[in-house]
């Protein structure tokens, strides 16, 4: 066993010293090269990053934005922050040029909320983001990686436990998103947490050693929390896949598991159901998938088809019926809460739908509404599902669920609105405990009532998914109260629009769920909005509706980008 270090910065030492052979990060571009920055590769890179840091300005305890695709440059910073005292601060890069707008006030709003005093980025993005600088001005100013990496080091520091070891946002799916200070403490107890979890059902051999491998986002926890922290903790590899090349081709994922022997990788749930529409067979020429393990699930609700129909589609290909694993967590937990079991197959069962509307999970042989399981708390966790009044509820009751444990937030970064009491979360989920396991049904903001019910808008939003023409996992429903009560609208975004498509879908949700939308409206692909992390923001789109906004995006143009990149620098001139 890996000896416990303290904080994230002794982590990188103690990897470094170890150095098993083949660990580190490896890093996957578009064509499948590989780099790979060995443990004390990484810690040398970062020393210099700390000491280009250092020399621009930045002290121990300040707060640094990293705006940095997948790529060597975002570990150099990362950790080039924590050895020099500072506070990383992940944010995403622009990736949606359509919405260039959106995306500078949203940066822009995370500065300023994480009082950053600098912001880390790459000369291509760098072309873009310095008309964030219009709107705020960090102390030390818009910084160059790829020159930082080449800054004369400087020695290490020594944060302490409780020290603050990053920031990151929440999703936003119904607010904006809120700055979440974790302590090294925090973000390495839900590593280890992870790690331990698949160590007890999964121990290593020799020439046995787990291996992740990942395409999420690098400023989103799972990404970071649940793949590098565990890899960096437990000496190991680690092997990244730029989010864009996965969308563009998910057979990449499969490949690289394949080739590098992953035995661990999460993904939210539109990520299996992308993989079995898009990946074909010609795609996976010797591709093996039997050491993976840990298909973990998570971030988003879970469709029980679509982990059916990624289990079927890739068993061929050596896929362990027990891989698929339904997972559990949010940022203020700093990623995980509850696993399904590992080395079980995935649970499911079916309630009547009227009575979960009321608020009791009845369950039923067949029909009604087929919900996945999340498991139980991972080691040292604990949850409760409770009414508004704060009674704890019996199990098949459906209430807010709640969550206790040693990476649970203090609170939101400088805030006075806080979700803590006596050290429970409220996680503004709702579900209900079945068998001592976690089953969510929807948002608690989200949840739409028509007729004096409660209806969950994914049910809904599943509903229209097989239909012709709509893209799979692009549609909110949500509730508009009127002058005549609340109302059912339905927001669809086509894949390939035609006449019938919005009644079409009218009649797919009233056959899956008994309810008649008072409007489909059907809608170019990209118009909805989404969190940085890919989730729909279904009182965003019905804002955006009401105020005539919910459009599609720009269509990006040489002049358009041209124009962009100019104000940027113009931008960035002014701010020195």
């Amino acid at each position: 066993m890996t000896e416990r270090t303290p904080t994230l910065v002794a982590a990188l030492h103690l990897a470094a010293e170890l150095d098993p052979p083949g660990s580190g990060m490896r890093f996957l571009d578009r064509r499948e090269r590989a780099t790979l920055l060995s443990w004390p590769e990484v810690r040398r890179r970062g020393l210099a990053v700390a000491g280009g840091l250092q020399a621009a300005g930045v002290a121990p305890g300040d707060r640094v934005c990293i705006v940095l695709p997948t790529e060597p440059a975002f570990a150099d910073t990362f950790f080039g922050v924590l050895l020099a005292g500072a506070v990383p601060v992940p944010l995403y890069p622009p990736v949606r040029l359509g919405r260039l707008d959106e995306y500078f006030a949203r940066t822009a709003a995370m500065v300023t909320a994480s009082d950053a005093v600098a912001i880390v980025s790459n000369p291509r993005v760098m072309r873009v983001l310095g008309r964030v600088l219009e709107t705020v001005s960090p102390r030390c100013g818009l910084l160059d990686a790829n020159a930082l990496v080449h800054a004369d080091p400087t020695d290490a520091a020594t944060p302490g436990p409780d020290d603050l070891a990053m920031v990151q946002f929440s999703s936003g799916t119904t607010v904006a998103p809120k700055p979440v200070g974790l302590t090294h403490t925090q973000v390495l107890a839900n590593a280890r947490a992870i790690r331990d979890d698949l160590l007890v059902r999964f121990p290593e051999s020799e020439g046995h050693a787990h291996c992740g491998v990942s395409w999420l986002p690098l400023y989103h926890d799972m990404g970071l929390i649940g793949c590098i922290f565990p890899a960096l903790d437990h000496p190991s590899s680690i092997t990244l896949l730029p989010p864009e090349a996965f969308l563009a081709k998910p057979a990449l994922w499969l490949r690289a598991l394949s080739k590098y022997g992953g035995t661990i990788s999460p993904a939210p749930d539109f990520a299996y159901a992308l993989c079995v529409e898009r990946v074909r067979d010609e795609d996976l020429a010797d591709v093996d998938l039997s050491r993976w393990v840990a298909a973990l699930d998570g971030a988003e609700p879970i469709a029980p088809a679509n982990l059916r129909a990624f289990q079927e589609r890739f068993a061929p290909f050596g896929l362990r019926p027990h891989a698929l694993t339904p997972v559990y967590g949010l940022s203020e937990a700093a990623l995980a809460v509850t696993f399904a079991p590992l080395d079980a197959p995935f649970r499911t069962l079916r309630v009547d739908g009227p009575s979960l509307a009321s608020g009791r999970a009845v369950p039923v042989d067949e029909g009604g509404v087929e919900l996945v399981s999340l498991g139980p708390p991972l080691s040292g966790f604990d949850i409760q599902v409770r009414d508004r009044d704060g009674t704890v509820l019996e199990e098949r009751l459906v209430g807010h669920i709640h969550a206790a444990g040693p990476s649970v937030m203090q609170g939101y970064l400088d805030r006075t609105e806080q979700p803590i009491v006596d050290g429970w979360l409220d996680t503004g989920d709702l579900g209900f405990i079945d068998q001592g396991e976690l089953v969510v049904t929807g948002r608690a903001k989200d949840i739409i009532v028509l007729r004096g019910k409660n209806h969950a808008p994914q049910d809904i939003e599943r509903a229209v998914d097989p239909v012709e023409g709509v893209r799979t996992g692009c549609t909110v429903a949500v509730g508009d109260v009127g002058e005549r009560g609340e109302r059912l609208l339905v927001f669809v975004e086509a894949r390939t629009p035609r006449t019938s498509l919005a009644d079409d879908c009218m009649r797919a949700i009233q056959s899956a769920t008994g309810l008649r939308a008072d409007l489909v409206l059907v809608l170019e692909p990209g118009t909805l909005p989404r969190t940085s992390s890919g989730k729909l923001r279904r009182s965003e789109s019905l804002r955006r509706f009401h105020s005539g906004e919910l459009v599609p995006p720009k269509a990006v143009t040489v002049v358009r980008l041209a124009g962009a990149m100019a104000r940027s620098t113009l931008a960035r001139w002014r701010s020195r």
